[in-house]
């Protein structure tokens, strides 16, 4: 895993919003797993998943998520969290994440998502098959440094 994580192909900024920080001044726990979310996402865009879950109603479901919180994070800020794939199963992947406070200049938190690639009509686990193998692969392949 190490290897892949002085490189992420895909990364989003993210405001802090005021009403995210909750009462201990800092934000909120919750918020960073929808911050992975939303990184998540893009990285499903890029590899067109979403495309395919409408055909064929394959796509992922989350089995996973491990968030390690480096630093608070306060408002105002901007956060860049970056998202690469680290790990390809027979049925699942793993996705490793890195969240950077642009106003600290520094990791603040780092995380892992495990997904289960998903047969959403026959209610099972579906293989990783070649095509999504090769989409995460071009998407790797876009990863600076790569």
């Amino acid at each position: 895993m190490d290897a892949h994580l002085a490189r992420y192909p895909v990364s989003v900024e993210i405001p802090v919003a005021w009403g995210e920080m909750d009462a201990f001044q800092h934000i909120n726990n919750v918020v960073y797993l929808r911050w992975l979310e939303t990184a998540r996402m893009a990285y499903f865009v890029r590899l067109g998943v979403m495309e395919r879950m409408e055909r064929e109603r394959v796509g992922p479901i989350l089995a996973r998520n491990v968030v390690d919180y480096r630093l608070p994070v306060t408002w105002p800020d901007t956060v860049r969290v970056d998202i690469t794939v680290t790990r390809i199963g027979g049925s699942s992947y793993t996705m490793a994440y890195r969240v950077t406070s642009n106003a600290q200049g520094v990791v603040v938190a780092t995380g892992e998502s495990v997904l289960v690639n998903y047969d959403y009509t026959a209610g099972r686990p579906a293989s990783v098959d070649d095509a999504l193998r090769s989409a995460i692969a071009a998407v790797e392949a876009s990863a600076p440094g790569a």
